[in-house]
């Protein structure tokens, strides 16, 4: 298996675990009920007890937390240290007593995903994109959902000519010292949050029609920035893609979210044939 903080130092990868224990240290009640409320909603249930758990990219945590609250056996990995350690420390503060499994694996690593046995929830959100083989990631996540069982993912959207754009700032940001690096981030901060003026204005003018916005799924707006710029390795799927993918391997759609052609993620949850 691939070393992450060789890949990180070589500027071949975006340092996400150092991010999210960053992250760690903002976690709260609020963000945590964030998180549990978009899992009941995507997954249509109102809780998990009495099912299996894996976490693909745990990164920060926040969702094998959500998913242990709700009532799962949760085993959660992480291919990058920094991350296992922000989850181990999550765990340690909030259930440090629960049925709950932290450890390092990579999910392109064959031989140690068939150790992991099949899943009720296979959780991956925002993750397989950055592996850097997405398809091969995507396909192993299949492989890991039990009949019956649920596969929660989301992959970034198919821009077209602004996804190679955003993989080309990705990619220098990874391989720029801290003066490029913070060029970058304010460059795209620019960009990313050119129509917010204008917004808080109609928040002023006309409250009721434009209410502020709540921050989804617990995160956080300045690491989901940092996340954003600097996340390399970078791959996309048109939304049909990934439907197509998964159908094609004995899979249901259950739920949809799309980001409407924009920038982001498209949120899916498939449903596996058979079991009960």
């Amino acid at each position: 298996m691939l070393d992450s903080r060789s890949e990180v130092a070589a500027g071949r990868r975006f340092g996400f675990g150092a991010n999210w224990k960053s992250f760690v240290q903002v976690m709260d009640d609020d963000r945590i009920a964030s998180a549990t409320a978009s899992l009941t909603r995507a997954l249509a249930v109102p809780d998990l007890a009495g099912r299996s758990f894996l976490d693909i990219g745990c990164g920060s945590g926040l969702f094998s937390l959500a998913a242990h609250r709700l009532g799962a056996t949760v085993h959660s990995f992480d291919f990058d240290p920094d991350s296992v350690a922000a989850t181990t420390a999550l765990r340690q503060r909030y259930a440090a007593d629960g049925d709950w499994t932290v450890e390092q694996g990579s999910i392109l690593d064959r031989a140690y995903a068939a150790r992991l046995g099949h899943f009720d929830v296979v959780y991956s959100w925002g993750v397989l994109h950055h592996t850097g083989d997405m398809w091969k990631a995507l396909a192993a996540a299949v492989d890991l959902t039990r009949p019956g069982g649920r596969l929660f993912v989301a992959i970034y959207n198919d821009q077209g000519p602004a996804s190679r754009v955003w993989r080309w700032v990705k990619r220098r940001y990874n391989s720029s010292g801290r003066l490029g690096r913070m060029l970058l981030l304010g460059l795209s901060t620019m960009y990313l949050y050119r129509r917010v003026p204008l917004r808080k204005l109609l928040q002023l003018v006309m409250p009721r029609r434009f209410p502020p916005r709540p921050i989804r799924r617990g995160m956080s707006r300045s690491h989901d920035l940092v996340d954003w710029v600097g996340g390399y390795p970078f791959e996309v799927a048109r939304p049909e893609q990934i439907f197509r993918f998964v159908r094609d391997r004995g899979f249901e759609l259950t739920h949809l979210t799309t980001c409407g052609g924009d920038l982001g993620c498209n949120e899916f949850v498939f449903r596996r044939h058979g079991g009960d």
